[in-house]
């Protein structure tokens, strides 16, 4: 695969042009559209690679619950020891007096990583819970 810069065009409408510079310039590090247009790409392709069937992907899950919840930290403490092969490690933050947010890292298949994710959030008394998965690129 060659690294030379191809040049080519975008059209869009002049809204659009406006809040895409104002992106590039929250961005920071990125000093010109080029770069921000490059990184959308690439995050367009990790996100696409992670839907592949048997892709290894890392995934980081973060939730939030009541830890007043009946025996709700015995449930989510049970599903990761039975995954303990995909369950990477896991960080447990006291936000409140009523409520605590885990990040717990998975790594494996894709849709394995998804459907443990899955089972963790319909956990009875999870509140909200995001997976955001990624690879290593290698592919892209």
């Amino acid at each position: 695969m060659s690294n030379d810069l191809m040049r080519f065009s975008v059209a869009m409408p002049e809204d659009l042009l406006v809040k895409f510079d104002h992106l590039v310039a929250r961005r920071g590090l990125a000093k010109n559209r080029s770069e921000v247009v490059r990184d959308l790409v690439r995050e367009a392709l990790v996100e696409d690679e992670c839907s592949v069937p048997g892709r290894i992907v890392m995934g980081t899950l973060t939730i939030v619950y009541n830890h007043h919840a009946n025996d709700l930290q015995e449930k989510l403490h049970h599903i990761q020891h039975t995954y303990l092969d995909m369950v990477v490690a896991s960080m447990h933050v006291h936000v409140d007096q009523d409520n605590c947010l885990e990040v717990i890292i998975l790594k494996g298949e894709s849709g394995e990583v998804q459907d443990v994710a899955n089972l963790i959030i319909g956990t009875k008394g999870v509140k909200t819970g995001r997976l955001n998965m990624t690879t290593t690129g290698d592919f892209i």
